[in-house]
C-alpha cells in the first residue's frame, strides 16, 4: 500500500557531500515522522535524523552541524543533505516514515530499500 523510494547515495571522498531523497507513494492519508537511519557492517541500525510533520528535528550527535534533514509535505518527500562526510559515515542509509493509509487510517512504520553511502579516506 505504501512505498518509500530512495535516491542518491554513492561513493565520495572524505570531506565531500552527498544528498539523499525519499518519496512516499501509495494510499496515503497522512505522514507523521520521516527520517533516515543507517547501518554499517557489523553494527546496529541507528537513527541519523528525523523530522516531524510540524518540522521538529532531531539528529544523531555525530552528524550535527554536518547533515541537514528536510521534508516537502506536499510531495511526501524527505531529504538528507550530508556535508563534510567522513569514512565513519559509510553505511546503508534507510528511509523511514510513519504513514497512515486510506484503508485503516492507523499509522504504521514503513522502510525504504536502502541506499549505499561509501566515504573513502
Amino acid at each position: 500500500q505504501v512505498q518509500l523510494v530512495e535516491s542518491g547515495g554513492g561513493l565520495v571522498q572524505a570531506g565531500g557531500s552527498l544528498g539523499l531523497s525519499c518519496a512516499a507513494s501509495g494510499s496515503i492519508v497522512s505522514i507523521d515522522d520521516m527520517g533516515w537511519y543507517r547501518q554499517a557492517p557489523g553494527k546496529q541500525r541507528e537513527l541519523v535524523a528525523v523530522v516531524s510533520r510540524g518540522g521538529r528535528i532531531n539528529y544523531l550527535d555525530s552528524v550535527k552541524g554536518r547533515f541537514t534533514i528536510s521534508r516537502d509535505n506536499a510531495k511526501n518527500t524527505v531529504y538528507l543533505q550530508m556535508n563534510s562526510l567522513q569514512p565513519e559515515d559509510t553505511a546503508v542509509y534507510y528511509c523511514n516514515a510513519e504513514v497512515a493509509v486510506v484503508v485503516t487510517r492507523a499509522y504504521r512504520n514503513y522502510w525504504g530499500q536502502g541506499t549505499q553511502v561509501t566515504v573513502s579516506s
